[in-house]
């Protein structure tokens, strides 16, 4: 008798697991997922390609200046050596001057020009995870992923070349 009581109860209590499992997957929420190839997205964004077009505009005026230092060293080098060993001497303290400047302008031209970079990256950035956040609760998405994040994604679920076209509005 108190077989079949243990019995009646394990029959009992894995069809309740059962039934409660599969009661869960019955009702579990679909999810709405995309993803986008943000690399892609970067690359294609309008603002991206004004930004470094920008940047470059600056590291041409940077390099110019640089190029007049550099000129001012060859022309103070050209001029020492007209000179006399004492003059030479004098004109060695001004080249001397004249390359700590130059070492100067390439240190805080590389760094001026990286921070920048790093400033425009990180704006283009949120404008894009802007319009990816908008795009997602317009259109009722759970999760939208970076494709570099995924193994597999089918085209179906890519949504690139919406917010590309959103982005270039």
């Amino acid at each position: 008798m108190k077989k079949r009581i243990a019995l009646g109860t394990a029959i009992i209590f894995i069809t309740m697991v059962v039934i409660g499992g599969a009661s869960g997957v019955a009702f579990a929420k679909e999810y709405k997922i995309g993803y986008v190839d943000l690399a892609r997205v970067f690359d294609e964004y309008k603002k991206t390609k004004d930004s470094e077009k920008a940047l470059e505009d600056k590291a041409k005026g940077k390099e110019a200046e640089r190029k007049k230092l550099i000129d001012e060293i060859k022309r103070l080098k050209d001029e020492q050596a007209l000179l006399s060993e004492k003059a030479k001497a004098e004109k060695e303290t001004s080249i001397d001057n004249v390359m700590k400047n130059l070492q100067d302008f390439d240190r805080n031209s590389r760094d001026e020009l990286m921070k920048q970079r790093s400033d425009m990256l990180n704006g283009l950035l949120k404008d894009i995870e802007k319009v990816v956040t908008d795009y997602a609760k317009e259109n009722g998405y759970d999760l939208i992923m970076n494709l570099r994040m995924l193994l597999y994604g089918s085209e179906q679920y890519d949504l690139t070349n919406e917010i590309l076209k959103r982005l270039n509005k």
